[in-house]
């Protein structure tokens, strides 16, 4: 009789707390905040750019674009995007490019980076350096994260719309 009162108890608390957490309209809320941040890659700082390019070709990665004489190249495998960049960032930093698909093409739609600005500085993030406000198209921001990683926003073509 306990073993059955003690259970009927669990499952109605399990139903309780799954309620809470599987709620439609929280979820909907969640939805409309979420920012489209652009395709992802992680740029990395290099010491010597040909040795790396070295390295990660024999990993599976291919160059997808960039100039190695300019001290920069992007590199692709079937899954992964990665930038190599010598001399032009301190650390290793997570990238988002607003407006563009994984292969550099530019996006029919997108949340133009000072769009993206105005909603994580409203959600108390501060940023240095920040887009100018007064000019469209290509921009850039970047936020660090908690532990000090940097994180880039690079818009490099001209927002489809009217910002808002």
């Amino acid at each position: 009789m306990t073993r059955t009162i003690v259970g009927v108890i669990v499952v109605y608390l399990a139903g309780l707390i799954s309620g809470r957490v599987i709620d439609p309209a929280a979820n909907q809320a969640s939805a409309e905040a979420q920012l489209r941040l652009g395709t992802f890659s992680v740029s990395l700082a290099v010491k010597d750019i040909g040795a790396s390019r070295a390295f990660y070709e024999k990993l599976g990665f291919r160059v997808l674009m960039g100039d190695q004489a300019k001290n920069w190249l992007i590199l692709q495998n079937d899954t992964s995007t990665i930038g190599l960049f010598q001399g032009m960032f301190t650390k290793n930093t997570l990238t988002f490019n607003p407006g563009w698909d994984r292969k550099a093409a530019a996006l029919p739609e997108f949340d133009d980076v000072r769009v993206i600005q105005r909603t994580l500085k409203s959600r108390g993030l501060k940023l240095a350096p920040e887009a100018n406000e007064s000019t469209s198209g290509p921009a850039s921001l970047m936020v660090m994260d908690p532990d000090g990683n940097p994180i880039l926003i690079d818009q490099h073509v001209s927002s489809p719309s009217p910002m808002k």
